[in-house]
């Protein structure tokens, strides 16, 4: 059903006006999550403009921090050559979780199952007219 929503819907993918769009530019690399990156043309700043094309929804967080460096020309060069080799010590990055079951929830949060606190008789319930 992707393929029938694509002309109308940029949030399964590129609609077919932005791969359109992307003709004659250069694809310059892709990324561990299968998201492509795009560059060609210059921006109104004379930089080389760059386009990220989402595999899978079109979230921000599931772009990895070294092509988000590159996206937003802090570094010049493509991160494989641009940037040092990933420490053993680093984690992967982590998409933004929220909405999802794997969102965190603090201790007493509703949704975790957590029982607010009961009112401590400090708090007095202000009455319209008194």
């Amino acid at each position: 059903m992707g393929i029938n929503l694509n002309p109308f819907t940029w949030w399964t993918g590129a609609t077919w006006g932005t791969m359109a769009g992307l003709r004659g530019k250069t694809k310059v690399g892709e990324d561990s999550l299968g998201n492509l990156y795009y560059q060609g043309g210059r921006d109104t700043a004379g930089r080389p403009r760059r386009w990220v094309i989402y595999s899978g929804s079109n979230d921000a967080s599931r772009i990895p921090p070294e092509w988000f460096s590159w996206l937003h020309h802090q570094i010049d060069d493509v991160p494989e050559r641009a940037l040092p080799p990933v420490r053993p010590w680093q984690k992967p990055p982590v998409p933004n979780l929220t909405g999802t079951t794997s969102a965190y929830r603090p201790s007493g949060a509703l949704e975790a199952g957590g029982v607010r606190a009961a009112a401590t008789g400090d708090y007095e319930a202000w009455t319209p007219g008194e």
